[in-house]
């Protein structure tokens, strides 16, 4: 494990790499034209009805076999992949199937930047090889999967596994952009035959290890990470060695140029005459690495005296990422829920964090209790980690950590039963300790599975205002962005019992004109609270953002809108409090659900929103299988892939619905009927998979209907007349 720097005494670049593209966003979009286009090639489109695009397919149960890289065996659900040699990786050149792991979210700015000299935390994530549920794109039924939410204390996020080529599935990556996290993949070699891989792109022709590291910059390219782990855990032959730095300061120099704000950190493995030798610190044996690229991951069996050591060097200490195993192995400090031993020394001198395999929680204590345990392990550690501030409009969050038990939308129940979908994670609040100055009073948060607004989880609150204390505030997101002249805030809740407590949001500015929002200092400057009355009856022109005002909706949310109008300021925190009743002068106890959030600039809530467009189908598959339950029937299912274009940009998300019967009675099904519910989409693919559909009897046709709900960002509920449609007619052969 590596980690990351800025060199100082790196050589001059050495120009526009012959294997990679001029300009990569050409590449890019013919890649993704290609994606678009192939589909076309196995459907009959015939008229639209309208601008709803018809395709015909005449059923045929001849197998079509799908890429293995790209697809589950077992289940046929698309997956994000490794690649385990290098002539595979080498190889390797886009596919519209890789499509399916392209990033959606871009990678979000916050404050203060990842090129700022504070410390930084950096955590890589190494659970059981890797590649577990979370490699299931579109989600999966997982019950008791493992997650991470703690965001706010996370600068660098690691996908870590064994196989020579990591590339980071892309719910990871999704997630971890929303909060402003930077994700690397992982290159690996080990034992003798990880020697023998590095002889064949190390020792030999320049020519080839700038391959190899143009290969590496095109996969982030096209996945949308961020970078490279570099961990060579073998020992290198003295030619090998010798070209390692001119290897790692050309890849980094590439990454810097087509992958912005990114990474490459090395490993604190082998040695500058090819050793296998960790060193567990920074010193003249690796210092050659270090200068090489963006910063070093120490290995983990270091004591005080390394730390006093490398403090005595004039280096890069926010480059200098200290190891941490959280399993303790070896003869480390600290780990488990002693790693603040670790982290309080880490920072007495000045360096970055390391955390590795923080999934100790869920391994060694189990699923059982595994988000109180998750929420300790963090707690403990939370006075050593700085957190970072959000950055963009508009902020909206539902609070769901892409895991359920059930699935809501709008406050009503979709479906039942255990999800896990990462990409799916909203932004998450600071976890951390909300102690009160009274001591009778107190306030914890933490997540709630039992109901949502959206999603799968809401936020639960839970506290009591002291007698002697009118009201309490919880501050949940460190914001720092350039206040518009005007925004609208929106709060949904849910109060539990019979109470007359208020529930209201807040918010602090800072004076735009006395604080520089890159310098640490203005976190010290004073703040304005703003503590804005809810509007009883919304402005016409917020009818299509909501459309309810204060009226509660079914389930006991409540939705509260607000106007600021604001002037010379930066946003910088969001509270919600909790207000006794009025004339009451006892200890008042509380439990609310926070359902949603929003912060929104007013303009962007005037903006045209995109539509969905050029909706395709391809890839069809049928089945023909005989029912459990009554052998002689037989039941008919559709697997196929789904394509559309939309600005992305302007979407957090699809919803992907279906209708289907008998062609004749179309019109009337469409009219009387209610899609059902198929599955989320972070992407513009989705893959249809096993969907029972109504056989057709020779000579007539049937239709599904899907229908594709863009979700915007700021939450608009888009009418079904203006979502995605396609109708897919089939029927049998005549023959």
């Amino acid at each position: 494990m590596e980690s990351s720097t800025e060199d100082a005494n790196r050589e001059p670049s050495r120009g526009r790499s012959p294997h990679l593209p001029e300009k990569a966003s050409e590449k890019e979009e013919e890649w993704l034209q290609e994606t678009r286009m192939k589909p076309l090639k196995s459907l009959g489109r015939s008229v639209e009805e309208g601008q709803n695009p018809v395709f015909r397919e005449v059923i045929n149960f001849k197998p079509t076999p799908l890429p293995v890289r790209n697809y589950d065996r077992t289940t046929n659900q698309p997956v994000s992949f490794y690649i385990s040699s290098l002539e595979e990786f080498l190889a390797w050149n886009p596919s519209g199937d890789d499509a399916f792991n392209i990033a959606m979210i871009p990678l979000a700015d916050r404050q203060p930047p990842l090129k700022s000299q504070r410390p930084r935390t950096l955590l890589c994530h190494d659970m059981m090889g890797g590649y577990l549920d979370d490699k299931f794109i579109q989600g999966s039924m997982t019950e008791s999967p493992y997650t991470f939410y703690h965001w706010q204390y996370i600068d660098i996020f690691v996908y870590f596994s064994h196989h020579t080529i990591t590339i980071p599935p892309v719910v990871w990556t999704n997630a971890a952009h929303k909060h402003g996290v930077s994700v690397l993949g992982t290159l690996i070699t080990e034992w003798k035959e990880g020697g023998q891989l590095c002889e064949k792109f190390l020792s030999g022709d320049p020519y080839t290890s700038q391959k190899v590291a143009d290969q590496l910059v095109r996969i982030a390219q096209f996945f949308r990470f961020d970078g490279w782990l570099i961990n060579i855990e073998n020992s290198l032959s003295m030619d090998a060695v010798e070209n390692t730095p001119f290897f790692l300061q050309y890849l980094t120099e590439q990454l810097h140029q087509r992958v912005p704000g990114g990474l490459v950190i090395w490993y604190d493995s082998v040695t500058k005459d090819g050793q296998l030798k960790w060193q567990n610190e920074l010193n003249e044996n690796n210092r050659l690495f270090f200068d090489s690229c963006d910063g070093i991951f120490t290995n983990y069996n270091w004591k005080e005296e390394h730390l006093k050591r490398m403090a005595s060097f004039e280096v890069r200490k926010a480059n200098v990422y200290v190891g941490v195993d959280i399993f303790a192995r070896g003869n480390v400090v600290g780990g488990g829920f002693e790693t603040n031993k670790s982290l309080e020394l880490i920072r007495k001198y000045g360096f970055s964090a390391a955390l590795f395999a923080p999934g100790w929680v869920y391994e060694n204590l189990g699923h059982k209790n595994f988000f109180q345990n998750q929420d300790r392990f963090w707690s403990l550690l939370e006075q050593y980690l700085p957190t970072h501030s959000i950055c963009s409009l508009p902020f909206v969050t539902s609070f769901c950590l892409g895991v359920g038990t059930r699935r809501f939308s709008c406050g009503q129940e979709d479906t039942i039963g255990p999800w896990y979908h990462l990409s799916a994670q909203e932004i998450q609040p600071l976890f951390g300790d909300h102690t009160l100055e009274s001591e009778s009073g107190w306030v914890r948060i933490h997540s709630c599975f039992m109901d949502a607004w959206n999603g799968g989880s809401s936020l639960l609150v839970r506290g009591t205002i002291p007698s002697d204390t009118e009201k309490v505030t919880v501050r949940l997101f460190s914001l720092k962005v350039q206040a518009p002249p005007k925004i609208y805030l929106s709060l949904i809740y849910k109060l539990e019992g019979n109470t007359d407590i208020t529930v209201a949001l807040e918010l602090s500015t800072l004076d735009a004109r006395t604080c520089n929002i890159e310098s640490i200092s203005s976190l010290h400057e004073p703040s304005t609270r703003h503590t804005p009355q809810p509007l009883q009856v919304p402005p016409a022109k917020l009818l299509r953002w909501v459309d309810r005002g204060s009226q509660p909706f079914d389930g006991g949310w409540i939705h509260r809108c607000y106007e600021v109008n604001l002037q010379n300021c930066f946003l910088q925190d969001i509270f919600v409090n909790f207000t006794r009743p009025l004339g009451s002068q006892k200890d008042e106890s509380f439990t609310c659900r926070l359902g949603e959030i929003q912060v929104v600039d007013a303009n962007s809530l005037m903006t045209p929103l995109s539509q969905v467009q050029d909706l395709t189908v391809s890839n069809t598959s049928w089945q023909l299988l005989h029912s459990p339950i009554h052998r002689l029937k037989t039941k008919l299912f559709l697997s196929c892939t789904l394509y559309w274009s939309y600005l992305l940009p302007q979407a957090h998300g699809f919803r992907i619905y279906h209708l289907g019967g008998n062609y004749s009675r179309r019109k009337e099904l469409l009219d009387s009927e209610e899609p059902t519910f198929l599955g989320l989409a972070h992407s513009n693919k989705f893959r249809v998979v096993n969907l029972e559909v109504e056989e057709a009897p020779a000579g007539q046709e049937h239709f599904v209907e899907f229908l594709v709900q863009p979700l915007p960002k700021e939450r608009f509920v888009v009418p079904q007349e203006e979502w995605g449609r396609l109708t897919l007619l089939y029927s049998k052969s005549s023959a």
